[in-house]
């Protein structure tokens, strides 16, 4: 008898009620969804983790390599850059010392181009010993003057030698315009070319001045 209540009791007892969108409330849920739906959840989660953690290992890794791009060629740019200023310096130089063509086609006769004469072989010394230095620094990783002085040494010569190149220019510039604006020949023609030449090599100390400058700034001292 009282298995037959018990029986009859669950038979009438009212079945949950479904909510309003039809679906059965999550204590009513089979076990098998409830286990179906927490793994794909689970594996969802995991797999976005995976992608979050690739993508920013990506990035990581790009942001290295272009960081040790930019150091390299900050690292090779001093020695390019000295280097052209020592042969454009050295052209400038040839082109001026050469310049005789008797009477008034003597370079030596005006303090403007042998003005633009000394500053040339400064120029020229200058860059050429700094391309050195900068080459047995790269092939042996010493540098002869230590980092802090190096780096001073760099920005303070490249500005003090760019600056003089720049006043021989401004010397040459007006008295080569008014003999070439009476007459042209082989000898306005090389003091024009000597002095493009000077221009070359004031831009290539500019760009290393540059170079020098931001290195100094991220130079630290502890």
């Amino acid at each position: 008898m009282a298995m037959v209540a018990t029986d009859a009791a669950a038979a009438t007892a009212p079945a949950p009620a479904p909510a309003a969108d039809g679906k059965l409330p999550e204590a009513e849920k089979p076990a098998a969804y409830a286990s179906y739906n927490g793994a794909s959840a689970a594996g969802a989660g995991a797999g976005t983790v995976a992608r979050s953690r690739g993508g920013g290992g990506g990035g990581v890794v790009d942001s290295v390599v272009a960081r040790w791009r930019r150091e390299d060629m900050l690292d090779k740019s001093p020695l390019a850059l000295h280097a052209a200023a020592a042969v454009f310096a050295l052209v400038a130089l040839v082109l001026v010392a050469t310049n005789q063509h008797g009477d008034w086609m003597m370079f030596d006769r005006y303090q403007e181009y042998r003005y633009l004469l000394a500053i040339a072989a400064l120029a020229l010394a200058y860059s050429l010993a700094q391309a050195v230095r900068h080459w047995r620094r790269m092939r042996g990783g010493v540098d002869p003057i230590s980092g802090p002085s190096g780096r001073l040494i760099d920005f303070a010569g490249d500005q003090v030698v760019a600056y003089l190149l720049m006043s021989a220019l401004s010397a040459a510039v007006p008295i080569t315009n008014r003999m070439r604006s009476a007459v042209i020949n082989t000898f306005t023609d090389a003091t024009a070319a000597a002095i493009s030449m000077a221009f070359f090599a004031f831009v290539a100390l500019a760009l290393s001045a540059v170079v020098s400058g931001y290195k100094l700034s991220k130079q630290t001292y502890m």
